[in-house]
């Protein structure tokens, strides 16, 4: 994470005008495919008359809701802690680097700003673009001295390309893009069925076997989920195995685990007692992967709601679960109902059918003998 989040970058070496004019050309431009943000600091000629609303009669906090998007207004700063929180579902955050840095840089080579761009020498950390201004001549000679390979930086004409700086910025956010592991859901006590259903035969192996070995081609690392290190043990050596480190909350303590454990990965989460599941289903969800939301879910019978039991979660997902359960929620249905999610429907409506009880298991048995019975006639 930067100060604002995981996509972040400072623009910054030329007048602010500028810089607003192109962090707007920027959203714009990306905003469709990916969740935009904007940081900047008022400016000492800017009209500021008092604190706003409220604010000035003494309340710490005030929320209007306005008629195309809603405001908060807060009386005491912002910790770093709160302000990533608050950006955290941003895919990219511009920041005009004039008056806050960002981890990544973008710097506009302006004779006019050669003085002030020098007093933030120490921010340029990690400079990636250059933009040089119609009045440039190169690249200063103070920025050559600090940055060693200032010639492997690529550079763009800050008025004359704006596709290609596009383009620059849609390369890295597609590199961004996190790597998806899978979760197969095993820790589940299966107490109305009487028998672990991780342990049930219905592809010629247990169905975590089963589960797992589907989502290894279309997850860099998969995970069978477990309780804790006592059923860990009963698990395969050939497969990796995560216990919960968040106790007693079921799947949402599964998945909590799984962030735990690598924060910035994507999850595809899928529950062991979905039998009907197979490699189309699958691979529907992954292509339809909607990265610009906190996940992608397949509709279920239930209401129509997420089924959040076959589910791409987004890393940004892990703060708003960690939000839901601070109030009491534990349930990751809730979270995708009230959350920005992308909803698909199943290419198989069967697929979404999971095992509770022996009646439900021999209803899928019969599916299952029907399923192979018309293929081999086929």
């Amino acid at each position: 994470m930067g100060n604002f989040g995981r996509n972040e970058w400072a623009i910054l070496g030329g007048p602010c005008t500028v810089i607003k004019f192109l962090a707007d050309q920027l959203i714009t431009a990306l905003s469709p495919q990916y969740q935009c943000a904007y940081a900047d600091t008022s400016h000492n000629d800017d009209t500021v008359v008092g604190m706003p609303g409220k604010l000035a009669s003494g309340a710490a906090l005030e929320y209007t809701d306005q008629l195309n998007h809603s405001q908060l207004n807060y009386k005491a700063g912002l910790t770093p802690f709160t302000q990533r929180e608050l950006f955290s579902a941003m895919d990219l955050v511009l920041v005009n680097g004039n008056h806050q840095p960002a981890k990544a840089q973008v710097v506009i080579i302006d004779s006019n700003k050669k003085a002030s761009l020098q007093r933030r020498l120490e921010q340029l950390t990690n400079v990636q673009l250059f933009l040089f201004a119609d009045n440039a001549e190169g690249v200063f000679d103070y920025i050559q001295e600090a940055i060693p390979n200032w010639e492997q930086i690529p550079v763009l004409s800050l008025n004359n390309d704006t596709r290609q700086i596009v383009e620059f910025f849609q390369e890295k956010l597609q590199q961004a893009k996190p790597v998806l592991n899978g979760l197969v859901l095993a820790g589940g006590k299966s107490t109305r069925m009487g028998f672990d259903k991780g342990g049930v035969n219905w592809y010629g192996k247990e169905q975590r076997y089963h589960m797992a070995d589907l989502l290894k081609k279309y997850c860099q690392q998969v995970y069978i989920s477990c309780r804790d290190e006592e059923q860990q043990k009963t698990i395969s050596a050939d497969y990796a195995s995560l216990p919960d480190t968040f106790i007693g909350l079921g799947p949402f303590g599964a998945i909590l685990s799984a962030f735990r454990d690598q924060p910035d990965a994507a999850w595809l989460v899928i529950a062991c007692d979905l039998p009907l599941v197979d490699a189309d289903v699958i691979e529907h969800l992954v292509n339809n992967r909607n990265t610009a939301t906190i996940a992608t879910a397949y509709k279920s019978d239930y209401k129509g709601f997420p089924e959040p039991l076959i589910t791409i979660y987004e890393p940004k997902s892990y703060p708003v679960l960690l939000q839901y359960l601070a109030q009491g929620y534990s349930c990751p249905r809730k979270v995708l109902i009230n959350s920005d999610v992308a909803v698909l429907q199943s290419p198989n409506p069967d697929a979404l059918a999971n095992v509770n009880t022996p009646e439900e298991l021999e209803k899928i048995k019969r599916i299952l003998h029907q399923k192979i019975a018309t293929n081999h006639a086929s």
